[in-house]
């Protein structure tokens, strides 16, 4: 699953993340890491268990989307 969060851009990382989210450090893609969404709004998406997606805090997250494989034809 993917959960977008405002983050701090100095700041922004996948530990930074976790903590905003209420989630633990094993619980995010750490090789995913962050990636910048809309940096005007300092939002930005991380890979999280499809369990850790049911746990984030709502004031945390910004939304929550899935993330299915995509593979050729």
């Amino acid at each position: 699953m993917l959960v977008t969060v405002e983050l701090d851009p100095g700041e922004a990382s996948t530990d930074a993340a976790a903590r905003k989210l209420g989630l633990r450090h094993e619980d995010v893609d750490h090789e995913y890491g962050v990636v910048g969404i809309d940096p005007d709004a300092h939002l930005y998406a991380v890979r999280v268990t499809r369990d850790a997606a049911d746990r984030v805090r709502p004031d945390g997250a910004e939304g929550v989307y899935s993330d299915p494989k995509i593979e050729p034809f």
